[in-house]
Order: structure tokens, then C-alpha cells, then sequence
């Protein structure tokens, strides 16, 4: 039986785009103790691929994490399965806030060494040891008291377009790279509270185990991170403290939270908080682009990009075949871009 799917992309998208149904896109992960994560994953595979599911999860001996799709007529089912589970008993089902429907285009299940990309060494401390949970209403309070310090623990393009207000925003491409930078930090500053908050909640509860670990005591973490609250002040009519845009990974990169555009276009450097990936498929950069440049530059980052993507596809393939583009590896940062393509050139 075949456990993976292989079918051209353009025909899954298609497919997708054809679908008479609605999606509902969620996320959810626990850290839980998985003795043969490739039996779990064709387990997950198989039971899911049954259902229609859609998206991207990581299986890895530590846990599983989770963003996928799930067809509305199936959602009873599929909560069924995950809540009966041992292995994601209980877990939290976080719903996006924006939902078109059209977030993932096929399933795809990989076992990883680790379901997050931290660097840290799990045998060193008592990863299940995190910090307390609070809601909403419980987190909009504790921020506003005495030597609180807020962390966002996303990359740079993620807190570009929304973020807690009074939030430190670390400088960093990756979750790995943002971890030793935070710990020193808070090794100099010795805050009261540290509060910390994430998308959807998975990389605030590892990090706040080991924050607990090096020694810090009053450590909060957002419950459902970014995702959740957002459902919650909406639910419950409170005041958000989160401003803008929450990034996601999926196809739609982004759920608008409140509607305050924080950013700038990496181009021209007007407002603007939609993420694209540059259209020329070599350079692939993530960037925040207007409409105006998106159509003065047809969907890339730059004038060289722009003319690669005149050339027949053939001809692309040729360039492409061999090398990497300077871009291939880094996220956009508005700065470097304003350099790159001065104002006079748009």
C-alpha cells in the first residue's frame, strides 16, 4: 500500500481548487514518549488520508506536530480518532482564525529526529516540566504588571507583521538561532515574569521547560499561543494586546488578528503586510510586497528575478539546474531590501 502521495502538484491544487466542500484548517502537538514513530506515522497516514485530511505533520520520538485541513464532513470523525488516541489524547485543536479552505494541497507525513528544530539536548532536562498555561483574560493581565518581560519566540518575518505590544523581538531567521540569544538576555535582565507566546504554542512549551531548567522561576506561556488568543478575545470581548498579522506556514501566511497593518513593503516601503514568495522559482525569497510592486515586478523580489521569469520555462530549468540563487536560503528583511531596489527604481 502506497503511504505517501506523489501526484504533480499542479493537479493536487486543482484538485483542491474543484473541491464542493469546506475545509477547516487546524494545528495541535503534544511532546509525548513515541517508542516506533514510523509505525505512528503509518498509522497517522492511513487513518487520515482515509478522512480526506490535507497538510503537514512531523512524527519524531519526542511528539507529533501538526498543521492540516480537515473536510468539514469528516471533522467529527477525525476529532474522534485524535482524542481517542494515547498519543494526542486531550490535545488542544486550534482552529484558524482566517480560514479559506485552502491552506494545504496534499498530506505529507515525515518522521523527524525532533517534531521542532531547537537545538536543544532532551536528555539534559525534564522537557514535560513547562511553564503555566494562561488564557486570554489571565495573560492580558499578567502583562501589565511589574517587571513582566514579553518574548516572542518567532523569526524575524513572522513578528514583522503582528506582535505583542512591549514584546522583545528576537533578530533571528530560526527558533534554534533565537534560543541562546533569548536565555542570555534573560540571564542580564533577571525580569520578574517572563511571559512567552508563539504561534499556535509548541515552541513556547519546550523553551519554557528550559527556561525553568537554567533556573527561572515565574515563567508563563501562552495557551494555543497567537492562534487562541486571537479566537478567545474575540469570543469573550476582550481587548487584544497582539497587534496586526499572525504569520502562519501554510499557503495562506498570514491571519489577520486586528486590522492595523504594522509593516512595510520590502520594496518600496509602504504599508503593507502580505507575504509572497519571489514568483521566480530559483529564488523563492519569502518578502512582505504591495500591491503596486506586485504587479510592477510581477511577483518577484527584484529586477533580475523579473526577467528570469520572461524566459521560456525551459530556459528557466537550464539557470536554474546547478546553482543557487542568493536568495534560495534567506528570509526577506525590509532594510536589505530598501538597498537593493531604491526607491527611484520603482
Amino acid at each position: 500500500m502506497i503511504l505517501y502521495n506523489k501526484t504533480d502538484k499542479r493537479l493536487l491544487k486543482e484538485k483542491l481548487e474543484a473541491e464542493d466542500f469546506r475545509r477547516i484548517t487546524l494545528s495541535f502537538y503534544n511532546f509525548v514518549e513515541i517508542e516506533n514513530p514510523q509505525a505512528y506515522r503509518d498509522e497517522l497516514y492511513l487513518r487520515l488520508n482515509e478522512m480526506h485530511v490535507l497538510g503537514r505533520i512531523y512524527v519524531a520520538s519526542e511528539g507529533v506536530n501538526a498543521q492540516i485541513s480537515v473536510p468539514d464532513f469528516e471533522y467529527e470523525r477525525f476529532v474522534q480518532f485524535i482524542q481517542a488516541h494515547a498519543f494526542t489524547k486531550n490535545v488542544l485543536l486550534n482552529r484558524a482564525i482566517e480560514d479559506n479552505g485552502k491552506s494545504f494541497y496534499k498530506l505529507k507525513i515525515l518522521v523527524k529526529y525532533k517534531v521542532l528544530s531547537d537545538g536543544l539536548d532532551n536528555n539534559s532536562f525534564d522537557v514535560y516540566n513547562v511553564a503555566q498555561h494562561l488564557d486570554a483574560e489571565s495573560y492580558n493581565k499578567k502583562l501589565s504588571e511589574p517587571g513582566t518581560v514579553v518574548i516572542d519566540l518567532r523569526n524575524h518575518y513572522e513578528h514583522e507583521v503582528g506582535h505583542f505590544e512591549g514584546a522583545i523581538l528576537p533578530d533571528v531567521d530560526t527558533y534554534k538561532e533565537s534560543v541562546p540569544v533569548i536565555v542570555d538576555m534573560l540571564k542580564e535582565k533577571q525580569p520578574e515574569n517572563i511571559m512567552l507566546y508563539c504561534t499556535g504554542g509548541i515552541r513556547c512549551e519546550k523553551f519554557s521547560a528550559y527556561l525553568r531548567h537554567q533556573g527561572f522561576e515565574n515563567v508563563f506561556q501562552l495557551q494555543g499561543g497567537v492562534i487562541n488568543y486571537a479566537h478567545q478575545i474575540k469570543s469573550l470581548k476582550l481587548e487584544s494586546k497582539f497587534t496586526g498579522k499572525n504569520f502562519v506556514f501554510d499557503d495562506r501566511m498570514g491571519e489577520r488578528v486586528t486590522d492595523e497593518v504594522i509593516a512595510k513593503c520590502h520594496q518600496c516601503g509602504e504599508a503593507a503586510d502580505t507575504h509572497v514568495n519571489c514568483a521566480n522559482d530559483a529564488c523563492h525569497l519569502l518578502f512582505i510586497q504591495c500591491e503596486a510592486c506586485a504587479q510592477k515586478f510581477d511577483k518577484c523580489c527584484c529586477l533580475e528575478c523579473q526577467q528570469v521569469i520572461q524566459l521560456p520555462a525551459e530556459e528557466q530549468k537550464k539557470l536554474r539546474k546547478g546553482t543557487i540563487h542568493a536568495n534560495a536560503h534567506h528570509k526577506g528583511r525590509l532594510g536589505a531590501f530598501l538597498v537593493k531596489t531604491p526607491r527611484d527604481a520603482v
